[in-house]
């Protein structure tokens, strides 16, 4: 199918989700994951109506930014080395991956210097894997409390990566913790600090990711098709 046939099932299985669920679907958004995608691809998913894309590598991404002609908003939802950070400054409006203090705070610098706020997204390691980057759930109001001091960072909720499983029902344990977690530090009342966004869920298990409380679904796949890793 073309891309706009894919955007069209995808977005009609979101607000199905969201509905089973007794949810309003207008705040669900769909993140288009165009990682390894040429611009060509986002500009023809930009003309079928999607506007949000999400990106997971800084220099592939700052290169396709330049290229793409269609109004579009980008996410980062890569790991990210502070190192990197300066890339992305005035290019992207949330950055999903925000996983320790260091970065928020390099965050905050670059966006600084451009007299604006970048909006961020605590990632939490609930698995804990050690092979995914992400905060501890017992680590994480004080994390939140600590980036909520920055004047230039604005955190707006959470981010989880669940291991991989063919079955999509044994992800939504830990979307459910993601929104437990969510609604306990909402509970702090962390000036400055809202839990309204929740991204979680990829191509194999965003129904259930959006059954469970998700805002945000970074859909690649299903949107785009399989994708070619260049040597």
């Amino acid at each position: 199918m073309a891309i706009a046939d894919n955007l069209t099932h995808i977005l009609a299985k979101i607000a199905d989700a969201a509905r089973r669920a007794g949810r309003d679907p207008a705040p669900v958004r769909l993140v288009a994951v165009s990682k390894t995608m040429p611009a060509e691809a986002v500009e023809e998913a930009a003309r079928a109506g999607q506007r949000l894309f999400g990106e997971n590598y800084v220099q592939e991404f700052t290169a396709k930014a330049r290229e793409v002609r269609e109004p579009v908003e980008w996410h980062f939802i890569g790991h990210l080395q502070s190192n990197k950070v300066k890339y992305l400054a005035g290019l992207v409006t949330c950055i999903h991956s925000v996983d320790r203090l260091s970065l928020a705070e390099e965050i905050d610098r670059q966006w600084a210097k451009l007299d604006a706020v970048c909006d961020i997204l605590v990632q939490v390691n609930i698995a804990g894997e050690e092979t995914k980057s992400g905060t501890s759930a017992a680590e994480l109001t004080d994390l939140v409390a600590a980036m909520a001091t920055l004047p230039h960072v604005r955190v707006r909720g959470l981010m989880t990566m669940p291991p991989f499983f063919d079955d999509p029902e044994e992800a939504r344990p830990y979307f459910r913790e993601l929104r437990r977690l969510a609604d306990a530090v909402a509970a702090e009342k962390i000036p400055g600090v809202s839990m309204a966004e929740l991204s979680m869920g990829m191509s194999g298990d965003y129904e259930a990711a959006v059954e469970e409380g998700a805002t945000l679904v970074r859909i690649g796949t299903a949107l785009f098709g399989e994708r070619v890793y260049r040597p």
